[in-house]
């Protein structure tokens, strides 16, 4: 896979440059500020670029709006957001655009669930950081339809949105297939969801269904 990265610490750029070649994949180039991430975007047509969401030259969300930028350019550039803190607001709009992953910066060094995660965005699919769902799944108001799930239902749903498929759901949770689309029926009734028969649009329609309900 080629890759460009976005990343305003020296270090921690040239690092995960490093993890990034030793699996395989090439690194056709790097940004230490928003501007010239879509200019390398732009130069090098990568794959997929991972992007931090802050960076200069505001060093506020500037990366966010690139990915944006870059997304509006080329709709079928696979992005991966990384993060310090959980700010759901971007992970939710960008998401629901799919072929983006948003991650907490720490997830890079569980090397095996973030070269997974860059293989499912990079695939068409989406990849929420475990953290991230439970911010979307927090505390709700009253007479919220989330409130009608079951623990199990939840268990499943945070799966979903991390960008699981059902084989993953069922292995996580050690659980067969047909008792996955079961449980994945009854969420989309309760959510008053329709099944599109497609993973990942699956998953977008219920990460863009939690947006909405926590923006309101």
């Amino acid at each position: 896979m080629r890759i460009v990265i976005g990343e305003d610490s020296a270090l921690f750029r040239e690092g995960l440059a490093r993890l990034l070649e030793d699996a395989g994949h090439e690194v056709v180039g790097k940004a230490g500020d928003a501007t010239t991430l879509v200019a390398e975007v732009e130069r090098a047509k990568p794959d997929l670029a991972i992007v931090d969401v802050r960076m200069p030259p505001d060093g506020t969300d500037d990366g966010a709006r690139a990915a944006k930028e870059l997304r509006s350019r080329d709709p079928h550039l696979a992005i991966v957001l990384l993060s310090q803190h959980v700010e759901t607001r971007h992970s939710v709009e960008l998401v629901s655009g799919g072929r983006v992953g948003y991650l907490l910066k720490d997830r890079v060094f569980e090397v095996d669930d973030f070269m997974d995660s860059l293989r499912r965005v990079a695939a068409g699919g989406s990849a929420l950081d475990p953290e991230v769902v439970a911010t979307l799944l927090g505390p709700r108001r009253d007479h919220d339809p989330l409130a009608t799930l079951t623990p199990r239902e939840r268990d499943v749903l945070s799966l979903m949105a991390e960008g699981r498929n059902n084989a993953g759901i069922a292995r996580r949770l050690f659980l067969t297939d047909r008792t996955v689309e079961t449980h994945i029926a009854s969420i989309m009734q309760k959510l008053g969801l329709h099944e599109t028969g497609e993973e990942h649009r699956r998953v977008l329609a219920v990460l863009t269904w939690l947006g909405v309900r926590q923006r309101g």
